[in-house]
């Protein structure tokens, strides 16, 4: 349940504006046929439809986001709007009066538009205007919410929000922003753990991480050291810059900072364009996460690429370039390759000291107009569970939280309503938006109600 994805109610009962409000409506094509979040699965009056699908597919756990513009209009605590409240009060309760447990995303890529113009994620007044937001979160709903993550993709968010422009508030920062953003993503986050854990953890006994995005990257050429080294690169830029100052020691890897302070060098700067951490900020940063939450579709080739011409950007830095083998079946950017998720596991294992493991997002997308008979996304869903079970039992990972992305088909950022991920089929000509399961969902149901596919050893 994700604002603008599912929710809708874009402007109702008292909601401010957030940036993809703004970047939607603001046209150019940017999304697919402009289309926008404006009502989206209509969730904000349907709750009830969609409740019913949770218990259709007798899911242990629910995956929702909250949206921060609705509880606090201008994204402070001087307004606070009861009806958001009420919203998501509603939607906890009943998930809990129906033994299904809530994990809760206090921020998932829509800050508010009051925010935005004060800088937004390269201001670094938001660490604490977020720090206060996470806050009111916790103390609104943390009686009852018990697993928590602090910012959806944060990785995601810095390259394709601050750096390149793509996603909302859409304006690029080439080479600079997205390590901006960054560095004040990651000091949001802390902060909000350590309000956590020194205001409510002992009373509310919760847990508190983030959710980071990755694609499981392998070298292009297996023999070729130049590529091996890329593919390093590629993960320590993807993965590990925002992994490891959480997870090992409250810094960047030495990787990523000697990478951008030579590009730097080479481009005239006069310091690195990465921002650094004090060694207060350090010590405030290191161990900021009670389990590793990471969001897995597919993998990538990685090769070697110079950067020749000293071009600015995030992905001239880390001089690669990444592609598929085109023997793997796709839609869109998503390839079927289902064992990258079980090295990825196999990686964060191995690199972040055996950590408890939550996937909070992995899926499969359809075409528009979709098959109700979605043969090719089961397939990827039982390959995918066949990989998870030999990461659990042969590689001993601690995976714990599995939730697949996503209940209903809904608006896919960029793509609009073009790719469809749900489980649930969501008619979107229809004011009612009528929920109809897809195959992949009756089969889901049944690993659910067995616990699993059975042994693929």
């Amino acid at each position: 349940c994700v604002f603008p994805q599912i929710t809708g109610g874009w402007d109702a009962d008292g909601r401010g504006p957030c940036v993809w409000d703004t970047f939607t409506h603001q046209g150019g094509e940017r999304v697919f046929e402009n289309q926008t979040g404006d009502v989206a699965c209509g969730s904000y009056t349907l709750w009830e439809e969609d409740l019913k699908c949770i218990k259709q597919l007798g899911l242990t756990h629910y995956r929702f986001s909250l949206s921060w513009s609705r509880l606090l209009p201008d994204g402070t605590t001087g307004f606070i709007n009861q009806k958001g409240i009420d919203y998501y009060n509603k939607i906890i309760d009943d998930l809990l009066r129906n033994g299904v447990t809530p994990i809760v995303a206090i921020y998932h890529f829509d800050l508010p538009q009051a925010l935005e113009d004060q800088g937004g994620w390269l201001s670094e007044g938001i660490v604490e205007a977020f720090d206060k937001y996470a806050q009111f979160c916790f103390r609104t709903f943390g009686d009852r919410v018990k697993q928590w993550l602090t910012i959806n993709e944060p990785n995601i968010l810095a390259l394709l929000a601050y750096d390149m422009g793509i996603f909302a508030p859409g304006v690029p920062h080439f080479g600079t922003g997205g390590y901006q953003a960054a560095h004040n993503l990651i000091k949001a986050h802390a902060r909000s753990w350590h309000s956590y854990d020194s205001l409510f953890r002992k009373e509310q006994k919760g847990f508190v991480s983030l959710s980071l995005f990755f694609c499981w990257l392998e070298p292009a050429e297996p023999n070729s050291v130049l590529d091996q080294e890329a593919t390093k690169r590629a993960i320590n830029f993807q993965l590990d810059l925002f992994a490891k100052p959480i997870f090992i020691d409250g810094d960047y890897p030495e990787l990523v900072k000697s990478q951008i302070a030579s590009m730097s060098e080479k481009q005239g700067y006069p310091s690195s364009r990465l921002p650094e951490f004090t060694e207060e900020e350090k010590k405030m940063i290191k161990g900021t996460a009670d389990f590793f939450a990471v969001q897995y579709y597919t993998t990538r080739l990685v090769r070697h690429q110079e950067n020749k011409k000293g071009e600015l950007s995030f992905l001239q830095d880390v001089e690669i370039e990444f592609f598929p083998n085109p023997s793997w079946e796709n839609v869109g950017w998503i390839y079927v390759v289902p064992w990258g998720i079980r090295k990825l596991l196999k990686y964060i294992k191995d690199t972040y000291n055996n950590p408890v493991i939550y996937i909070t997002e992995n899926g499969f997308p359809q075409c528009d107009p979709p098959s109700l008979d979605d043969t090719q996304r089961w397939e990827y869903f039982r390959q995918t569970f066949q990989e998870l079970f030999k990461a659990i039992h042969v590689d001993e990972v601690n995976l714990q939280v599995y939730c697949a992305w996503s209940l209903l088909d809904n608006f896919e950022w960029n793509n609009g309503y073009s790719r469809r991920f749900g489980l649930f089929h969501v008619d979107f000509e229809d004011p009612a938006r009528p929920r109809v399961p897809y195959r992949s969902a009756k089969e889901y149901a049944k690993v659910i109600r067995n616990n699993g596919l059975g042994s693929p050893l």
